[in-house]
């Protein structure tokens, strides 16, 4: 299963974006407390559409409570500007995987990534990329490896 982590998250319409491109792909979203809104938040809904109670959402107080829930042996991948590797280098096609994104103010701390596991969107003209979009663009470079992997969504 693709799964889309995102610590911390601090703006709800990113978050319900994401939601969006998750049911699109068949994907779990897990969302890492402490969040920056509520999850009757409106703008939330309003990005999620009618579509957010059909999202498979799991919430977790902590990174902590989730690396201890996370399937051993799952791949799991960073996805921040000061990655090494391109996300298209970067084997997606598992048959579990996670990828993280960090807060759209922070990114991941040090204390969670894996520096190993770190990839990059390459970029010129901006720091950093609005996270939905960010989200978009690794989540569909996943599902093209899956699918050609025979891993169906």
């Amino acid at each position: 299963m693709l799964n889309v982590v995102l610590f911390q998250p601090e703006i709800p319409h990113n978050t319900g974006a994401i939601g969006r491109l998750c049911l699109a792909t068949n994907a779990r979203l897990h969302l890492i407390k402490p969040l920056g809104f509520s999850l009757d938040d409106k703008q939330l809904k309003r990005a999620g559409l009618d579509y957010w109670p059909e999202v498979d959402v799991r919430v977790w107080d902590n990174w902590e409570a989730f690396a201890a829930e996370k399937p051993a042996g799952a791949a799991c991948w960073f996805i921040e500007c000061q990655g090494e590797q391109t996300y298209w280098e970067a084997d997606l096609s598992a048959e579990e995987i996670f990828l993280v994104f960090g807060p759209e103010t922070r990114g991941i701390p040090a204390s969670v990534i894996q520096p190993e596991k770190c990839l990059r969107i390459p970029m010129q003209g901006t720091r950093s990329l609005n996270l939905a979009t960010a989200a978009g663009i690794v989540m569909y470079e996943a599902l093209k490896q899956r699918t050609l992997a025979g891993i169906l969504p």
